[in-house]
């Protein structure tokens, strides 16, 4: 059987099982279950979805090529998160539950005014539809290289055929379909990694002790790097720009939270938040350990790495001494963690362009309102397929390195605002709000074009942390004596 026919089988067999979960959940939905689930989805349901729902195609591909260039550095940022969890958990959850959020940039609303607020929708906008882009170009490029270029289909075909099946299956049930169909995702994500390390120990003849061995005595299983602040892989870099990331790019982010906000009530959430970031950290030590064992293989057969290590995982699955099951659970793992990644952020950005920026829950009755959400969902699965054919041609760097670039310069100014509106009581004037937000990454790109041609400090994803500070200190100089008269959003809450 051909590789092309296995694995088209292999995504039909997948995406029947999908369906057959998202079709359901999604029995009885309405509005309420696309956007929140009804609040009541199971907290350790959640938590396990969540493993999931942090890992995207571009991690099951990138992060094991990583240990080429970067050992186990990855694993000093992840540390990171975990301390960031704890933020959200215990910061953010409370905040967002007392105020029974939909949209969580409500609260901007509620505490700049209307400009802010859609300011705050619209960085998100963009921040996960590039992000999201991004993430799903990794996966149709590996189908095209598998699949499509054998048989002669176009790129564009190629998108639009996968862009379609996730529309399918997100269209009716939203949040609550994807909180089961990401516990399905998360259980084939970590069975594909386990056994993908198995059967590649297997035929390097290593048993258990063996292969420990061998990953703990190669040179890319080292994981701290505290010998030079300038270099990108220097610890306390990554690890307090991955206490940002998380926060920003999980706790202020519609996608990650619309999840959390499904639980019942805060408490649940925050158990939740927190167990789902200590596991991410086992699964991603996975993923490393993978990629040791893949770098070792290629060494023992003399192949050799490829420019792009994105490919690493790629070559070895479909090495023609493994067999067909590993490349079988390469499609698999792939495709789980692209489908659901995707999937997800078509929910997030329908809600939060539904409710945040046409104001769809005030402006509509129940049944207007499911039209326009629908209408919605397609032109956000039209815009992400444009995105992510015009990436195909321009994007050269890693996919993991591409995905936190775009966060470090577009989650700033979110973080800056949520930072400055916790922690400084004084109004700002808002109408001005949106330059501000706008000039931080410009400054934030200035400050690390400067570093690096001056004094060759290259800024690693820390930029995230320069843009939301200079955020917060364009909204101390526009900070004003009085509140200012601004409009609070009618109805961003409850639903």
């Amino acid at each position: 059987m051909s590789t092309p026919l296995i694995i088209i089988i292999s995504i039909a067999a997948y995406f029947g099982l999908l369906l057959g979960v998202s079709w359901i959940a999604s029995r009885g939905s309405d509005n309420a279950t696309f956007f929140t689930g009804n609040r009541r989805a199971p907290w350790a349901i959640v938590s396990f979805a969540m493993i999931g729902a942090m890992i995207s195609g571009v991690t099951f591909i990138s992060v094991p090529g990583m240990v080429v260039g970067s050992g186990y550095s990855y694993l000093q940022m992840v540390l990171g998160f975990i301390v960031g969890y704890f933020v959200i958990a215990f910061v953010l959850v409370p905040l967002f539950y007392r105020r029974n959020l939909v949209s969580i940039y409500g609260y901007l609303g509620e505490r700049f005014g209307q400009s802010t607020y859609r300011t705050g929708a619209w960085f998100f906008f963009i921040s996960k539809m590039l992000g999201a882009s991004v993430r799903f170009l990794v996966v149709c490029i590996v189908l095209q290289a598998l699949v499509c270029e054998p048989l002669h289909i176009p790129f564009v075909f190629n998108v639009i055929i996968t862009i379609a099946l996730i529309w399918l299956y997100t269209v009716q049930g939203g949040v609550k379909t994807l909180i089961w169909t990401d516990t399905l995702k998360s259980f084939c994500l970590i069975m594909s990694v386990i056994l993908c390390i198995y059967f590649v120990a297997q035929n390097l003849g290593f048993t258990l002790p063996e292969m420990a061995g061998a990953i703990s005595d190669h040179e890319s299983s080292r994981i701290f790097f505290f010998d030079d602040p300038k270099s990108g892989s220097y610890f306390w870099k990554q690890f307090l720009a991955g206490v940002f990331m998380a926060i920003a790019t999980n706790g202020l982010d519609q996608d990650m939270m619309q999840r959390n906000l499904a639980c019942r009530d805060h408490r649940q959430s925050q158990k939740n938040m927190i167990v789902s970031g200590i596991m991410q950290f086992f699964v991603i030590a996975l993923f490393l350990l993978l990629g040791t064992l893949l770098v070792i293989f290629m060494d023992h057969k003399g192949i050799a790495i490829p420019a792009k290590t994105d490919e690493i995982f790629g070559i070895v699955a479909w090495h023609e001494s493994m067999p067909a099951a590993v490349g079988i659970l390469f499609v698999i793992g792939l495709i789980a963690a692209a489908y659901s990644a995707a999937g997800s952020a078509l929910t997030s950005l329908t809600t939060s362009f539904t409710v945040d920026v046409l104001d769809g829950q005030n402006r509509y009755d129940d049944r207007k309102l499911t039209g326009v959400r629908k209408s919605v969902h397609v032109g956000m699965s039209v815009i992400m397929g444009l995105i992510i054919i015009g990436f195909y041609y321009f994007i050269e760097q890693d996919a993991i390195s591409a995905v936190y670039t775009v966060a470090a310069y577009t989650y700033g100014p979110i973080l800056g605002l949520f930072v400055y509106g916790m922690f400084w009581q004084k109004p700002v004037h808002d109408r001005w709000v949106p330059a501000v937000c706008v000039l931080s990454p410009v400054l934030s790109w200035i400050i690390q074009y400067t570093l690096d041609h001056l004094s060759g400090y290259k800024t690693s994803f820390e930029l995230l942390i320069i843009n939301a500070a200079i955020t917060v200190i364009g909204l101390r100089l526009l900070s004003a004596d009085k509140h200012p008269h601004n409009s609070r959003p009618q109805n961003t809450t409850g639903s």
